[in-house]
């Protein structure tokens, strides 16, 4: 099959403007994804450089080759700084528009002007290493676990391969005269393998955003925005799966805070949040590796200790109490601070949440009972 270069230029400015078109569209919809636009300037500075390759010989050269060029490296550039961006990091877009302005300076120069090995060698290198940079940028971020993450790596690595290639074939094979450049496979192929990269890519960086989108809406509702620990629905669904997955003790250890109440009539909501939000710091520094911590609602909160039975738990548990205890605001001197804790375990009262939530409730209420600012274990273990 034979690739007609004039088509495939048309075809990659209507793709490449159509994806600029939907990357713009998207951040308009969220003006906060700040790589969306930058993506979509970019693909729409791409489509315009297709579209002056395309006009080679109808046009002044300037244009078709000066002009076209620098737009692209441009492109490439922005491309990279849209992925900058996107892995939340300075956009430095001197330096991605550096690449285009250097190959502009250069078209000035008459040698390098006349020579096409040299322009396709510095167009390859700058745009392949925006490339290879643009898939080093999303491999740095692999923290951030996206599943679009690797496959937008790979083919922006490959992508890079693609120019890189370029070069050593530049300076071995026989490259067409200026005059036949429009009928040269060399073009064709690259409009070709341009068009597709262009595509898959769009559609990878498309998934990462929303795969962003999600994870975050995912951690919102997961997380409470007051403390930052988890919510009641990320607590359940954590200790269900523990509970189901091993036949090891857990230990369930519900608090509530005593008097919380009369701490916000007395010093105000705000002084009350600081409360819960020094309790949450404290816990989580006292408490052993795995353990999940998070908000029941209001001033409760409870632990799900794996692999702890409730002699083990109580330990940590009496830890807290003494230390919650000691809680001070200078500026408030009569603000004092303490917690009751309930206890329930798995291992005499079963692997079923529920069964532990009641059992550690009735608990806690009776620490209520008795005085608060003590612990007491659920009626089932202390008849064991």
């Amino acid at each position: 099959m034979r690739l007609d270069t004039p088509t495939l230029l048309l075809v990659t400015v209507i793709v490449t403007f159509v994806v600029g078109t939907l990357f713009l569209l998207s951040w308009s919809q969220d003006r906060t994804a700040r790589p969306l636009a930058i993506w979509g300037v970019a693909h729409v500075t791409g489509a315009a450089a297709s579209g002056l390759l395309a006009l080679r010989g109808v046009i002044p050269d300037a244009a078709s080759i000066g002009l076209a060029n620098t737009l692209m490296i441009g492109a490439y550039g922005l491309i990279w700084s849209g992925v900058r961006a996107f892995e939340g990091r300075p956009l430095r877009l001197d330096l991605a528009l550096a690449g285009g302005a250097l190959w502009g300076a250069l078209c000035f120069v008459p040698d390098f002007y006349a020579s096409l090995a040299a322009r396709v060698i510095l167009a390859s290198a700058i745009a392949g290493g925006f490339c290879a940079a643009g898939a080093y940028e999303i491999w740095r971020g692999r923290a951030e676990a996206l599943v679009s993450r690797y496959p937008a790596m790979v083919l922006l690595g490959a992508y890079a391969l693609v120019y890189v290639m370029r070069i050593p074939l530049a300076l071995l094979t026989p490259l067409p005269t200026n005059q036949d450049v429009m009928q040269s496979a060399w073009l064709a192929i690259l409009c070709f393998v341009g068009m597709l990269f262009t595509v898959a890519i769009a559609f990878t960086f498309m998934a990462l955003t929303k795969e962003r989108v999600e994870r975050v809406q995912r951690q919102a509702a997961e997380t409470d925005p007051l403390t930052g620990i988890a919510s009641r629905r990320a607590l359940v669904a954590g200790a269900q799966a523990l509970l189901a997955g091993s036949d090891r003790p857990v230990t369930l250890l519900l608090f509530d805070l005593d008097h919380f109440k009369s701490i916000n009539d007395a010093h105000g909501h705000m002084v009350g949040d600081g409360v819960l939000v020094g309790f949450c710091c404290l816990v989580q520094a006292l408490l052993p590796p795995g353990a999940l911590f998070g908000r029941m609602g209001g001033e409760e909160f409870a632990c799900v200790l794996p692999d702890r039975d409730v002699e083990s738990a109580l330990r940590h548990a009496s830890q807290i109490r003494a230390a919650v205890a000691r809680l001070s605001v200078p500026s408030l001197p009569g603000l004092a601070v303490s917690v009751s804790i309930g206890a329930a375990e798995s291992a005499v009262i079963g692997r079923e949440l529920d069964a532990l939530l009641r059992h550690a409730d009735a608990a806690l209420y009776r620490a209520k009972r008795n005085g608060r600012n003590r612990i007491e274990v659920s009626a089932a273990l202390r008849a064991a």
